[in-house]
């Protein structure tokens, strides 16, 4: 047998998440955030089983066809189901030890969860009203004996099965359904408690509190209830229809998407059998299913908004103005003097924000062009545009339609930008426009003038707090007349990708990025081979795309120095005796989500450095519009370098990337211990400000 070649993306992807959990498990960590890693690792399984899992069934579906045909399928998705299957009970039993043993922790801290079997008389009181005054008109309980077919479950709520019954007899019982109404009120309810201490309730014990309540038409004396939660496949399937536009085709994907099969079920292991059987069979759920019993508590993602009730608050450092900003002087004209390169969430997003707001203020201004992906609730970046549209400026916004889960709130800010006179795109067919790009226009007498940035990440103040990224504001020419490029294609896509193809400074998918990054590992290999100082960083989210990983085994056959640093999926078989020099690679999985791609090149000591939106995968380099941009300033060049340096020495958040997935810490024994989102975080600020006066108010937060 052949030996692997490759790390089974999906089977990687569930190590990414294991080392989330660790980070649950650290008892370093503060316990707040020791909760929140728990509700991140059950939403990103959450969103696994809406697309990958999806995915692989719907291949499982595909390949049963093909084999009719004797087409050949290289992974077969039934033995990766199968695999996923026992790897997330092994993580689903981790994570129930550590919320066991967080609990714990929490009463040391005199911080309880209460369930409804164990409230004082007070609280009884408090928990009728509040479902009374709150709950009551939220839900509304199906018994499901008296319906023909299971109703439509939603894919994010939670809900209680419901058995009642009479203590004196066995035979009269009587099922219901109830989804739990978290979205309308929250999940956490805090209890009247002694002084010093915090009684937390959750929503589903207020609800089973109230069953007698709720019941009491039917006089049964004995209710039990159990949660249960269902994940639907949530790809979008838009019709080809040609006269529904595609705004419309968008919408009834949404509306589809709720209709959506199955891919796992999620149940209280002490569920009543009848009831448990029942629900199965009218899911159409069999034993190759995702069928994954648990504990009491499901739908963990609403612990990542956990009440602040702990003493020891956060000891999260608060974002700061870069040294260049910190005057009086315009965002505007720094970036039009020289380039400035901002590192979140370390330093303030407030200075892309006001770079927005300064253009819509700036009467030579005409026109502002810019993509969006994923945009905050309550976009500030928005805001300025619409004001500078209002103020008679040309404004146009590539809104990606087709950013997953994002496809509602981005249809709403559509409707919203064009009633303010926005010029609003909508992308490219099977194309997803992931670039992060703004152009901004002047007219200052006879010249005109341009300027804006590349950024690595979605132009949103909200996640610009906890994910890291780069983003170079600039004024330089060719940067500019690519970023023009990029907004012709986009506007006349119909026309063809030649704009895309013209693009001389810019890296860009799906045109030149891929073929560039092959140049520029060539050019290591050459030089490898001649004997000469060659040397590959990457820094990335995911690496699965199997070309470029081949390149970098040839570079490691001829002594290349390859150093990764790899968020996410990371497919490579890098332990290899074949390899003249083995890479490394690391994954940091710390406070912040580490979401920056940047890539460095010896290239014959004229380093190439490069800032990205782009992932090394094959969605992202020949199905997306996306955008690379090189670090030329030397003083940006250093700055960079250094941040990338340091990760590349953590030794307490980062763990080794390895063939067998093990997820083992970078070893500390007899070294300093190096934290490298503390130790940047200190390396930035000594650069703004001597870091002894950092507690006063010497920077704007």
């Amino acid at each position: 047998m052949a030996k692997k070649q490759f790390i089974q993306r999906d089977i990687s992807w569930l190590s990414f998440n294991a080392r989330v959990l660790q980070e649950a498990n650290d008892p370093s960590v503060p316990l707040k955030e020791r909760i929140r890693f728990l509700g991140i690792f059950s939403n990103n399984s959450d969103e696994f089983f809406r697309v990958r899992v999806a995915t692989l069934k719907r291949m499982l579906e595909y390949a049963e066809k093909r084999k009719n045909l004797n087409m050949h399928l290289e992974d077969d998705p039934q033995v990766i189901i199968d695999e996923i299957q026992t790897i997330v009970l092994q993580q689903q039993n981790e994570f129930n030890r550590i919320w066991d043993g967080i609990l714990k922790e929490l009463k040391k801290e005199k911080i309880f969860l209460v369930d409804e079997k164990h409230l004082s008389k007070e609280q009884q009181n408090f928990v009728r009203k509040y479902f009374d005054e709150e709950v009551r008109s939220n839900i509304i309980p199906l018994m499901v004996e008296s319906l023909p077919q299971l109703p439509y479950l939603r894919d994010k709520s939670i809900y209680l099965g419901v058995v009642m019954s009479k203590k004196d007899t066995a035979y009269k019982q009587k099922y219901a359904l109830i989804e739990v109404p978290a979205k309308a009120v929250g999940r956490f309810v805090q209890l009247p408690a002694k002084a010093g201490e915090s009684q937390i309730i959750l929503l589903e014990d207020i609800v089973r509190f109230n069953l007698p309540y709720i019941f009491s038409y039917f006089e049964f004396d004995h209710f039990e209830a159990h949660v249960f939660k269902v994940t639907k496949d949530a790809e979008i399937d838009l019709d080809n229809d040609v006269s529904t536009s595609f705004v419309e085709k968008i919408e009834k994907g949404l509306k589809n998407r709720r209709k959506g099969k199955p891919v796992r079920f999620v149940y209280d292991k002490e569920m009543d059998a009848g009831l448990l059987e029942y629900l199965i069979r009218r899911l159409s759920l069999n034993r190759k299913s995702n069928i994954i019993p648990g504990g009491r508590i499901h739908n963990f993602r609403h612990f990542m908004d956990f009440p602040n009730v702990f003493h020891k608050q956060s000891t999260r450092r608060p974002s700061f103005t870069h040294p260049a900003l910190q005057s009086t002087m315009r965002v505007t004209d720094v970036i039009i003097k020289e380039d400035l390169l901002l590192h979140f969430p370390y330093h303030s997003f407030n200075a892309v924000i006001d770079l927005l707001r300064e253009a819509a203020m700036d009467p030579d201004v005409n026109s502002i062009k810019i993509t969006a992906y994923r945009l905050a609730a309550n976009s500030k970046v928005i805001n300025a545009l619409i004001n500078a549209a209002r103020n008679g400026k040309e404004v146009v916004v590539m809104l990606e339609l087709k950013a997953r889960f994002d496809e509602e709130a981005n249809l709403e800010w559509k409707k919203i930008l064009e009633e303010e006179g926005v010029k609003v795109l909508l992308g490219v067919p099977k194309i997803k426009i992931h670039a992060k790009l703004c152009i901004i226009k002047k007219r200052k007498g006879n010249k005109t003038i341009q300027y804006g940035f590349v950024s690595t990440g979605n132009l949103n103040e909200s996640t610009s707090k906890v994910y890291g990224d780069h983003c170079l504001l600039t004024s330089n020419r060719n940067v500019m007349a690519d970023i023009n490029r990029i907004f012709r294609y986009l506007e006349n896509w119909k026309n063809g990708n030649i704009p895309l193809i013209a693009c001389k400074t810019l890296l860009v998918c799906p045109d030149n990025m891929r073929k560039e990054i092959i140049v520029l590992i060539n050019k290591e290999i050459k030089a490898a081979k001649l004997g000469k100082p060659a040397s590959i960083i990457l820094k990335i989210n995911s690496l699965s795309d199997i070309q470029l990983i081949e390149k970098l085994y040839e570079a490691a056959n001829v002594g290349v120095e390859i150093k990764m640093i790899v968020r996410g999926i990371f497919c490579p078989i890098i332990e290899n005796k074949k390899f003249k020099k083995q890479p490394s690679a690391i994954s940091i999985v710390d406070e912040y989500l580490e979401h920056a791609r940047v890539m460095i090149f010896h290239n014959a000591g004229k380093e190439k450095m490069f800032v990205s939106s782009a992932d090394w995968m094959v969605r992202n380099l020949d199905h997306r519009v996306e955008a690379a941009i090189a670090i030329t300033n030397p003083n940006l060049q250093a700055e960079l370098k250094d941040i990338i340096h340091i990760q590349l020495r953590d030794n307490v958040k980062a763990r080794i990337l390895n063939n067998e997935l093990s997820n083992n810490y970078v070893p500390s024994v007899g070294k300093k211990r190096i934290r490298s989102q503390i130790e940047t975080y200190q390396y930035l600020i000594k650069k703004t400000i001597p870091i002894s006066e950092v507690s006063g108010n010497r920077y704007r937060k």
